[in-house]
C-alpha cells in the first residue's frame, strides 16, 4: 500500500509533458484506494465470528419489534399507511440494512485525532477522508455479504416478510441502500472531525447514534411521527438513510416515485459534501497551528 502511494508521488514529480507518468500515478493512487477497501474487508473477515453473533442479535431485534408492532396492530389492518405485512417487511429490511450501512468511522477519526496519528495521515499522499470512506465501504461489503444477506434469509424464515415483486423496486432499493451507506458515513465523518474543535466528542457521538436511529425511521417509521415532526424531518437527511429505502422495499413508493426519493438521497449526499470539505480544510489549518 505505502509503496504504491510513494511510487505514485514519485511518478507525478518526475512526469513529463507527455502526460503518461501523470496518468500512471493516478492509476496507482486509485489502486491504493481500492486496496483500503480490500484490506478492511480482510480485516473484518478475520473477526467474522463477531458478526455471526451479530446476526443473532439483529434477528432478536427484528423479533422484538415484530411482536411489539403486531400487539399494536391488534385486529387493525393499517397503521400510518402501513399494512401489518408491510410493517413486518419494513422492520426486517430496515434492521438488516442497518447491518450494511453501520460503521464506526466517527470513533475511528476521533481516536486518530486524540492519539495524534492523524498528523501522519494528513502528510501522506492521499485524502484522509476518502481513505476512511473506502475503509467503511470495505466493512460495508463484508457486512452485506456475511451479515445482511444471511440475516435477511433467517428473518424470512421466522417472520412473514414480503419481498418486492417488481424489478424496479429491487434496483431502486439496492441503489438507495448504497446511498444510505454514503449518507450515514458522511454524518459519521462530520461527527468524527468535530473532535478537532471540542475537547471530547464522546457525548456528540452517542447523541448522533440515537438521533440517526430514531429520526431515520429505524425505530419508528416517520409516517407515524406527529405531523409537525414529520414535516421537520422532511428537511433533514436522516429519512434518506432508512425510511425512504424501506418505503421502496415495502412497495409504499413505486414507479416514478422510486427515482424521486432516490433524488432526495443524491441531494443530501451532495449537500453533506460541503461541511465535510470545510471541516477537512479547517482541521488541517488547526492542526498546522497547533503543530506550529
Amino acid at each position: 500500500m505505502s509503496d504504491k502511494l510513494e511510487t505514485a508521488v514519485s511518478s507525478s514529480a518526475g512526469g513529463s509533458s507527455a502526460g503518461g507518468p501523470q496518468e500512471s500515478s493516478r492509476r496507482l493512487l486509485m489502486g491504493a484506494y481500492l486496496d483500503f477497501i480490500r484490506i478492511r474487508f480482510l480485516t473484518m473477515l478475520a473477526y467474522r465470528v463477531n458478526y455471526y453473533s451479530g446476526i443473532l442479535i439483529y434477528s432478536l431485534n427484528i423479533g422484538v419489534n415484530y411482536f411489539t408492532w403486531m400487539a399494536i396492530y391488534g385486529k387493525g389492518e393499517s397503521l400510518g399507511g402501513f399494512s401489518a405485512t408491510q410493517m413486518t417487511s419494513y422492520v426486517a429490511v430496515s434492521w438488516m440494512a442497518r447491518a450494511f450501512y453501520f460503521n464506526n468511522l466517527d470513533r475511528e477519526i476521533s481516536t486518530d485525532i486524540r492519539d495524534g496519528s492523524i498528523a501522519i495521515q494528513f502528510i501522506r499522499p492521499y485524502n484522509y477522508v476518502l481513505v476512511k470512506m473506502m475503509q467503511g465501504l470495505g466493512e460495508g461489503i463484508f457486512r452485506f455479504m456475511l451479515f445482511m444477506i444471511p440475516g435477511m434469509a433467517i428473518a424470512m424464515l421466522l417472520f412473514p416478510v414480503q419481498l418486492p415483486t417488481e424489478l424496479s423496486a429491487w434496483v431502486g432499493f439496492l441503489v438507495m441502500l448504497f446511498f444510505s451507506f454514503l449518507i450515514n458515513s458522511q454524518i459519521n465523518v462530520i461527527t468524527g472531525l468535530s473532535a478537532f474543535f471540542v475537547e471530547n466528542n464522546e457525548g456528540m457521538m452517542r447523541m448522533k447514534r440515537v438521533v440517526v436511529d430514531l429520526f431515520s425511521g429505524l425505530v419508528v417509521p416517520i409516517s407515524l411521527f406527529p405531523g409537525w415532526l414529520s414535516s421537520i424531518l422532511n428537511f433533514l437527511p436522516f429519512q434518506a438513510i432508512t425510511y425512504l429505502p424501506g418505503s421502496v422495499f415495502t412497495g409504499r413508493v413505486q414507479g416514478v416515485g422510486i427515482w424521486n426519493v432516490l433524488g432526495v438521497q443524491v441531494f443530501w449526499f451532495l449537500v453533506l459534501l460541503i461541511p465535510i470539505i470545510w471541516l477537512n480544510h479547517a482541521a488541517r489549518q488547526r492542526l498546522f497551528v497547533q503543530g506550529g
